[in-house]
C-alpha cells in the first residue's frame, strides 16, 4: 500500500466517525516556549486546555513533526529527524473505549494487517485499558503488556497528562533476541511501537500534585513512515516510498548503490532523512543560524553536506536532492512549491559556505587530533571545539562525531562555557513575562471565553472593567501596593505584543490605586495582559478602571512600524522581489527588519534604500487602513507574511502606490509623520538572511546631530576639513603604525643590550651556549626580536626567554642551526617548562613557544628549560 493509499485512508477511515481534518501547522509552533513542532498534539493544546474554541470535538491531522533528540543516531535504519505524524483527537468527547477501538479497526480491517501481529501496552494503574484490550477487542492475556512507561508527561513542569496504550508490530523471531520472554518494551527490535494512544486526564500543577480534568481528551500519533514500512513489507522506514526515491537519487548522484557498502548506506539514510528535514524547515520560514531553530537547521543542512563528501560529492548536491523531496511531497505540502526558489537559495547558499569552509575545518581538526594523540590526550579541549564552532561553523555536535569516529571525546563543559561568555552580553532577560506563558496555561484559560476588546487602534484611553488579577502562581481578588500582577481588562488601548511589534506600557487607574503597565503580552490571540506593578492604593477585580497608553511611546512605535512597511518595498526595488521579510521588531527607539538577501548590500543599495524611504516620507502620502476578505486582498497585491494566521477578514494597511500588506499592528495617518528615516547598521543574522536596523522621528533627529557634532568636533581638533576626514584618518593610522615598529624596535634594542650583559652566565656545553634570561617585552613581537638578537651573539646553542607579557607568563625558545643538528629542540624545551606557569606550548627544534596563568612560577620554569636545554646537548656529546 502506498503512502498515498495510507493518508487516504487514515482521513476517510475518521471522517466517517464525526471527525473534522485539520491541515498540519508550520514546524515553527505558535508556543513561544517551544523550539519546534514534535508532535501532532501540540496544535491541539490550546483546545485541550480550553484557550482556544476547536473547530469540531472530533479532529484528525496529518502533521509534520521534527526531532532534535536523535540527531546523532540519524544514519541507522530507524532513527529519523522529520517524520509525519496521523493522529485523531477528541476534546472533551469520547475516550479511552471509543480511542482503542477504532485504533483495532482501522489497523485490523481498514489496513488488514493480521490481528495476531499486534501487542497492545498499557500502564500498569490503567486497569480500563487492560480489560477492554482483554474482554472487548479480544486480545489474549499473553498480548498485553503493562509497562511503567505508558504515561504521558506534560511539555513542560506543568501541563495535561495521562496514561497512554502503544500499539506494537510484531516484526517476527528473525528481528527478535531469542529470549522466550521477548515481548514489547525489550530493546531487540522485534516489537515496532506503531501507534500511541493517550488518555489525557490529569494536569500536572507546579507544585508536582495531579489533578483531574473536568473534560478528558484523546491525543492519539501513529508514525506514517512506520505503518508505510509495515504495510509495503520492507525491512526499514528508508525503503518505503517515503524515502526511497530520495535516498536513490543520493546513490545515483554519488556513483554508489544502496545495500552494497555499509558505511555508504549510512550516509545515503542520512541524506535521505536530512534532505526531507530541511526542505520542510526552510519551507516553513526557518534560515540557519546559530541559535534556536536556525541552530538546528545549520546543524542538519551540514551534517548532511558533510556525509555527501563521505560519499564523494565534493560540489553541491543537496539543493537537487531538495528537488526530489519537493516533487515528492508538493501534492500534500503545495507549499514546499510556493517555496522552492527560498529552499533552493538557502541551501545552495548554506553549501556553498559550508564547502568553503569545510575542508580549512577539517584541517584543524584532524591537525588538533593528531596534537592530541601524540600527547596522549583523549579529550579535545573545550575552547578548541569552540574554535571550531566559532570560526569555522563546526555545529559542536558534528565535531563530537568526528571526535567519536578518532576515538577521543569533547570538553563540553568547556565549550559551553566558551559559548556563554559570547553570550553574555546578548543574552535575553531570565524573567521575560512571555517566557512564563506555558506554565501558567491553566490561570488563562478561565478568561479565554470572552475575548478581550482592543480599543487601540482608535483609542490611547478606554474605560474598562477589571476581569482578573494574576499573580506568577495564582488568580487575585485584589492586590495591593508594590505587588507585581497581570491585569486582564475586558476591552483595552494597549496593543499585545504580535507581528514584532512590542507592547505597550502605561498605566491602569481604578478609584482606588494606580497601576504602572510594564509590558503586554497575549498568552492566547483572543487574550491581553497587561504586566503590571501597583504603584499607589490597591485594585479589585470588578472595579471599572481607565486604562491609559503611553502616548509618546506608541506614536514612536507607529512610526517606526510604518516605517518598515516602506523599507519593505524600497528593498524590493532595490534589491528584487526575492527580498521577503523573515522578521522584525517595532520598538520605540527602533525598527530591525530581517530579509532574505543572498549578500551584505553595498552603500550604493543602502543609500537607494533610504533615499526611496524618505522621498515616500515627504511625500505625506495618507496610510489606509481597510478590512477585506483575505482572498480579495490578496488578489489585490497584498503581501501576507509567510508563516503567519489570517483569518477569512484580514486588515490590510496600505500607502498608495507603494505598499500594501496585511497587519495588525498600529500606524501613522500619514507617512509624513514618521519624520527622518535612517539606517544605523547592516548585518548579517543567518545564511541567507540580512538585517538592517533603522531609526525614525526624534531619535533619527538626535542620531544625525550626534554625527554632526562628531564629525565637527574631529574637523576642528585635526584642521581639516569634515570631506577629507577620512583621508586624514588613514594617513594618521599609517604614521601611527610606523611609529608603533620604530618603538618596538627601540624597545627590543634597550632589552637586548640589558640582556646582553647576562650571556657571561651562560651553561656552556661542548662549546655550545645555553642562555636563560627574564626579560622586560611589552609584547610576543618584541620577545621575538630579542630573542633573534641573542641567538646571533651567542653563536650556537640555545636562547630561552621569559617575560610577564600584559600580567600573563611567556616562554620563548631559540636554537641555532647547528645547536638542532647536536639535539637540541625547542619544542621540547617549552613542553618541558610550560607545565610549571600553568599552561602549555610547543614548536618546531628551532623555535617554540609558550604561555601559562602563574606568573610567579616564571623563573622557575626558566631554570627548567635550561635544564632540559643543558641535557638535550649532553645527551649528545655523551652518545
Amino acid at each position: 500500500m502506498k503512502s498515498s493509499e495510507i493518508r487516504k485512508h487514515f482521513i476517510e477511515f475518521f471522517a466517517e466517525r464525526g471527525h473534522v481534518h485539520v491541515p498540519s501547522s508550520s514546524l515553527i509552533p505558535s508556543d513561544p516556549t517551544v523550539l519546534l513542532t514534535t508532535a501532532g498534539m501540540q496544535q491541539m493544546v490550546p483546545y485541550f486546555l480550553g484557550l482556544e474554541k476547536p473547530p469540531h470535538t472530533r479532529l484528525t491531522s496529518i502533521q509534520k513533526c521534527f526531532r532534535t533528540v536523535d540527531i546523532d543516531e540519524v544514519g541507522d535504519e530507524s532513527h529519523l529527524t522529520f517524520f509525519e505524524m496521523l493522529g485523531n483527537f477528541s476534546v472533551g468527547d469520547y475516550f479511552k473505549a471509543e480511542a482503542i477501538s477504532w485504533a483495532w479497526e482501522f489497523l485490523t480491517e481498514r489496513l488488514g494487517i493480521p490481528a495476531d501481529r499486534w501487542y497492545p501496552t498499557v500502564h500498569p494503574d490503567d486497569a480500563f485499558s487492560y480489560a477492554y484490550w482483554r474482554d472487548t477487542i479480544k486480545v489474549p492475556e499473553e498480548r498485553i503488556t503493562k509497562l511503567e512507561d505508558n504515561w504521558w508527561g506534560p511539555v513542560g513542569n506543568t501541563g495535561p497528562n495521562g496514561p497512554d496504550s502503544e500499539i506494537h508490530y510484531d516484526r517476527g523471531p528473525a528481528f527478535g533476541c531469542g529470549r522466550p520472554d521477548c515481548r514489547p518494551g525489550c530493546s531487540c527490535g522485534r516489537f515496532l511501537e506503531t501507534w500511541n494512544l493517550v488518555f489525557m486526564e490529569f494536569y500536572k500543577e507546579p507544585d508536582g500534585s495531579q489533578r483531574p480534568l473536568p473534560k478528558k481528551n484523546i491525543d492519539t500519533g501513529m508514525g506514517l513512515e512506520r505503518i508505510a514500512m509495515i504495510l509495503q513489507g520492507v525491512g526499514s522506514v528508508f525503503e518505503t516510498d517515503l524515502f526511497f526515491p530520495i535516498l536513490q537519487a543520493a546513490a545515483e548522484k554519488a556513483g554508489v548503490q544502496y545495500k552494497q557498502n555499509p558505511r555508504y548506506d549510512r550516509s545515503l539514510r542520512v541524506i535521505a532523512d536530512h534532505a526531507r528535514g530541511v526542505t520542510f524547515l526552510i519551507g516553513d520560514g526557518v534560515f540557519p543560524g546559530n541559535e534556536g531553530r536556525g541552530y538546528v537547521l545549520r546543524r542538519v543542512l551540514r551534517r548532511a553536506i558533510r556525509h555527501g563528501r563521505l560519499l564523494g560529492l565534493e560540489g553541491p548536491f543537496l539543493a537537487d536532492i531538495a528537488d526530489v523531496v519537493i516533487a515528492h511531497f508538493s501534492p500534500y505540502y503545495p507549499e514546499l512549491v510556493e517555496q522552492r526558489e527560498r529552499i533552493h537559495r538557502v541551501i545552495s547558499h548554506e553549501e556553498a559556505l559550508f564547502q568553503r569552509t569545510l575542508a580549512a575545518g577539517i584541517a584543524r581538526f584532524e591537525a588538533l587530533v593528531d596534537q592530541l594523540q601524540r600527547s596522549g590526550e583523549t579529550v579535545i579541549p573545550g575552547d578548541e571545539a569552540f574554535r571550531l564552532y566559532d570560526t569555522f561553523g563546526f555545529p559542536l555536535e558534528l565535531t563530537a562525531e568526528l571526535a567519536r569516529e578518532a576515538g577521543l571525546t569533547v570538553d563540553r563543559a568547556g565549550f559551553d562555557a566558551a559559548l556563554e561568555h559570547q553570550r553574555v552580553q546578548s543574552r535575553a532577560s531570565a524573567g521575560r513575562f512571555a517566557d512564563t506563558v506555558r506554565e501558567r496555561a491553566a490561570l488563562y484559560a478561565q478568561f479565554s471565553a470572552e475575548p478581550t476588546v482592543f480599543t487601540g487602534y482608535t483609542e490611547l484611553e478606554s474605560e474598562a472593567t477589571i476581569r482578573g488579577l494574576l499573580s506568577l502562581n495564582e488568580a487575585l481578588t485584589e492586590a495591593e501596593a508594590g505587588q507585581e500582577i497581570e491585569v486582564i481588562l475586558d476591552r483595552t488601548p494597549f496593543y499585545g505584543e504580535a507581528g514584532g511589534q512590542v507592547g505597550d506600557t502605561g498605566r491602569i487607574e481604578t478609584s482606588t490605586g494606580i497601576a504602572e503597565v510594564l509590558d503586554t503580552q497575549r498568552p492566547t490571540p483572543e487574550l491581553i495582559v497587561h504586566r503590571a506593578v501597583v504603584r499607589e492604593g490597591f485594585l479589585q477585580v470588578g472595579q471599572r478602571a481607565r486604562a491609559i497608553v503611553d502616548g509618546e511611546r506608541r506614536a514612536a512605535i507607529r512610526r517606526n512600524h510604518t516605517a518598515t512597511h516602506l523599507l519593505h518595498a524600497a528593498l524590493k526595488q532595490v534589491l528584487g522581489e526575492h527580498a521577503q521579510q523573515a522578521g522584525s521588531l517595532v520598538a520605540p527607539d527602533r525598527l530591525r527588519f530581517d530579509f532574505t538577501h543572498p549578500t551584505a548590500l553595498t552603500e550604493e543599495q543602502l543609500y537607494a534604500i533610504t533615499r526611496r524611504v524618505n522621498e515616500e516620507i515627504l511625500r505625506d502620502l495618507p496610510v489606509d487602513i481597510a478590512y477585506k476578505p483575505y482572498r480579495e486582498a490578496i488578489a489585490e497585491g497584498a503581501i501576507a507574511l509567510f508563516g503567519e494566521k489570517y483569518g477569512d477578514t484580514v486588515r490590510v494597511v496600505s500607502i498608495p502606490g507603494f505598499s500594501k500588506e496585511l497587519c495588525g499592528g498600529t500606524h501613522v495617518a500619514r507617512t509624513g509623520e514618521i519624520g527622518l528615516f535612517l539606517i544605523t547598521d547592516e548585518s548579517s543574522v543567518a545564511s541567507g538572511v540580512r538585517r538592517i536596523e533603522a531609526v525614525t522621528g526624534t531619535r533619527s533627529v538626535e542620531l544625525a546631530w550626534q554625527l554632526r557634532h562628531v564629525s565637527s568636533t574631529l574637523s576642528q581638533q585635526l584642521h581639516v576639513p569634515v570631506e577629507q576626514l577620512p583621508q586624514h584618518v588613514e594617513e594618521m593610522q599609517s604614521r601611527l603604525r610606523e611609529l608603533e615598529r620604530s618603538i618596538q624596535r627601540l624597545q627590543a634594542e634597550l632589552a637586548t643590550e640589558r640582556a646582553s650583559q647576562a650571556l657571561t652566565d651562560a651553561v656552556s656545553v661542548d662549546g655550545m651556549k645555553v642562555v636563560s634570561l627574564e626579560v622586560e617585552a611589552p609584547s610576543v613581537e618584541v620577545l621575538r626580536t630579542i630573542g633573534d638578537r641573542l641567538r646571533e651573539r651567542i653563536g650556537s646553542g640555545v636562547v630561552i626567554l621569559g617575560s610577564a607579557i600584559e600580567g600573563r607568563p611567556t616562554l620563548l625558545a631559540m636554537a641555532t642551526r647547528d645547536a638542532v643538528r647536536r639535539g637540541a629542540n625547542a619544542g621540547d624545551v617549552i613542553r618541558a617548562a610550560a607545565p610549571l606557569i600553568g599552561g602549555r606550548g610547543g614548536g618546531r627544534p628551532e623555535i617554540a613557544q609558550g604561555g601559562g596563568v602563574d606568573v610567579n612560577q616564571l623563573r622557575a620554569a626558566l631554570r627548567v628549560a635550561r635544564d632540559e636545554a643543558v641535557r638535550q646537548l649532553q645527551l649528545t656529546q655523551t652518545g
